[in-house]
């Protein structure tokens, strides 16, 4: 009797321990021409694991090199050999619609740090499903708002041609009143704009609204630049970012873009959450850099609640999304998406440092398009 006992304690005692630690799969881009967002995200989520001083959360981080085929590999990798409990990281769309499905039909919680394609938002949501960045559609439909406000009636546009470049056209047209004097996908990757800047020049537009991520912002705004059209352009944060505009430098300044956070929202997280991201890797965040430090505060939160083998009790944590985000307020609608505030910000110089600053509201407390679509 007294073995039995031994021997029940000492699997229960396993046990325990066997839960004690959460895995969490990072799939992430860290390499090529797209890797300065991975590393954002990255940089952000695990400073803000570290300032939990919680050391009972594994998180293994691979990169994707931006390819669906090596995100599918290392997702299979992560739940059928690391088993992981919590995946995240995606940057690209259309790795986001490779993984996420077949790893929240595993039963893993995926949240995501950045890519919101629609269709995870609509029918193709799923329970096991957070996003803590937005809907691929919403800043997008904030520049079409903004655009209305500034009394533009005629914008060229463009965007790459994947499911966030969809999105983001889709999102312009869906609040934007005015005409098109034209509208071109581009390909994912591209680095030569000539073609592209001889048919805005030529189009009659008084405005381009344009979605080009990474590289592919930096490339366009130089040679837009250069080109001599003096149309102006706005755009979404992500071709007006921290890393893209230190690189695109002086052609970037007064073009307004819109974005869920900037470095000047006024709360004292987002305020420590600047000092501290700058303090420890020499750089100002970006808004991906926000988000990851939001998702990971996000998981924090649940697992001070419920570890996520007990599931039912875990996903109700992660939807009382009960932490304190840089954004200020932060909630989901009954698709897991956010309800936020997305703000206007023009492209300023701070010293020798291009940055952006808030000018004004684009969208107050929005929702995206395919919450009603959702049927959990």
């Amino acid at each position: 009797m007294k073995k039995l006992l031994l021997a029940t304690a000492a699997t229960l005692l396993y046990a325990t321990a066997a839960i004690a630690e959460v895995k969490v799969g990072m799939i992430t881009t860290l390499s090529g021409g797209g890797a300065g967002l991975g590393i954002d995200v990255r940089d952000g989520f695990m400073l803000a694991i570290k300032q939990s001083g919680r050391d009972d959360i594994n998180v293994v981080i691979e990169d994707d090199q931006r390819k669906p085929e090596i995100a599918v590999q290392l997702s299979d990798k992560m739940i059928q050999s690391e088993r992981v409990d919590i995946m995240t990281g995606i940057i690209w769309s259309n790795l986001a619609m490779a993984v996420v499905p077949s790893a929240v039909n595993q039963d893993v919680f995926y949240l995501s740090p950045n890519a919101g394609p629609s269709p995870l938002a609509g029918p193709g949501c799923h329970k096991n499903y957070f996003n803590v960045a937005w809907q691929n559609d919403n800043l997008h439909e904030a520049a079409g708002a903004y655009a209305n406000g500034v009394n533009y009636k005629n914008s060229f546009i463009m965007a790459p041609n994947y499911p966030a470049g969809q999105d983001a056209l889709t999102g312009y047209k869906r609040f934007y009143e005015g005409k098109l004097s034209g509208e071109i996908f581009t390909q994912l990757g591209q680095t030569d704009y000539a073609a592209e800047i001889a048919q805005i020049r030529a189009s009659g537009a008084d405005s381009v609204y344009f979605f080009l991520p990474g590289g592919m912002g930096i490339s366009f705004l130089k040679q837009y630049a250069d080109s001599g059209v003096d149309t102006p352009v706005i755009g979404p944060a992500f071709s007006f970012d921290q890393g893209i505009l230190q690189a695109v430098g002086e052609a970037a300044l007064g073009v307004v873009n819109t974005s869920q956070w900037n470095k000047d929202i006024d709360n004292p997280t987002n305020s420590g959450f600047v000092d501290t991201f700058q303090a420890e890797y020499g750089r100002l965040p970006s808004l991906y850099a926000s988000q990851g430090f939001d998702t990971a505060n996000l998981l924090l939160s649940a697992l001070n609640v419920a570890e996520p083998s007990d599931a039912d009790a875990f996903r109700d944590a992660l939807r009382a999304a009960n932490f304190d985000s840089t954004r200020g307020d932060f909630s989901f609608g009954p698709n897991h998406h956010p309800v936020q505030t997305i703000y206007a910000r023009e492209v300023i110089k701070e010293g020798d440092v291009f940055t952006n600053k808030i000018i004004g509201t684009a969208l107050e407390n929005h929702s995206d398009a395919y919450a009603a679509d959702c049927k959990m």
